[in-house]
């Protein structure tokens, strides 16, 4: 169903976004967003308004630009460092401000900001919990928790790929749970996986096309891959050890793996069962 931006948000980004933005940004980040036509005319503080209204009146998806909008500002790291001033006493920093002042309006208009630039208002695929998205066949939701990790490829490449691992252990024990399999003791992926491809047959050997065998042996391959590149990638090392030089790259071939694999499982769980 669609859902406009609250006045109350409006109003709060109207004040705030002018402080933080000049024109040129605003108009950048409006862009970003996909709000509808051109900048309008006025002040900063007239322009985040005028442009806002706009998005309620003529977007198809209000909720979503505002997400797209306020990302940058939810995303800020949370350290504490505050500046000073050339006589020595702190100063605020105005957009962590902003961010409290957000999440305070958010919560007051019964709307959520979840990572990667999505505003749930508690009804959306998205707010609920993996398990039930998968015991529903909700693709379009797991679609979405993949793009979640895709966007913070750039900004957090290991939270990314932690993400993407998360979902196929999300997966595989659902699969364990809902077929009553019996749960390994240490729950990690490759463990979980190993319950899951031995009940769904994922064996190379049982198959007699060659081809089919070089792919199934890849997919077992990556599931192990995606796991151990979880663990190492994001393993805190001492001073002087080397650290993993994970890249945005590699983040986004973790996630696009995964998400192949993940449809996978899910396409043959549901074809076994329309068989039975």
């Amino acid at each position: 169903m669609r859902k406009e931006i609250p006045a109350p948000i409006i109003a709060v980004l109207s004040e705030n976004m002018p402080v933080v933005e000049t024109h040129a940004s605003l108009d950048n980040l409006f862009s970003y967003a996909e709000a509808p036509g051109e900048p309008p005319e006025g002040s900063k503080p007239v322009k985040v308004q005028a442009w806002l209204r706009r998005v309620n009146k003529e977007s198809g998806h209000p909720l979503v630009v505002l997400g797209r909008l306020i990302e940058c500002y939810m995303e800020l790291p949370d350290i504490e460092d505050a500046t000073s001033t050339w006589s020595g006493v702190p100063t605020v920093d105005v957009k962590k401000e902003f961010k409290a002042k957000l999440e305070a309006i958010l919560s007051r208009c019964n709307l959520t900001y979840l990572t990667g630039g999505i505003i749930s208002d508690g009804s959306s695929a998205p707010s609920r919990s993996l398990a039930e998205l998968i015991k529903g066949r909700d693709i379009p939701s797991i679609d979405a928790e993949f793009n979640r990790a895709l966007a913070n490829v750039n900004s957090e490449p290991r939270e990314a790929v932690s993400a993407a691992c998360n979902i196929l252990e999300s997966i595989f024990k659902t699969y364990i749970t809902d077929e009553k399999l019996e749960m390994p003791q240490k729950q990690d992926l490759q463990n979980v996986w190993k319950v899951v491809r031995s009940d769904l047959g994922f064996n190379p050997g049982a198959l007699e096309d060659d081809d089919l065998k070089k792919i199934l042996s890849g997919v077992l391959s990556v599931v192990d891959g995606i796991g151990a590149f979880r663990t190492h990638a994001s393993s805190a090392h001492g001073q002087g050890r080397k650290i993993y030089n994970l890249k945005p790259r590699h983040a986004r071939l973790a996630i696009h793996s995964a998400h192949t694999i993940a449809l996978f499982v899910l396409e043959t769980w549901d074809e076994r069962k329309s068989r039975k």
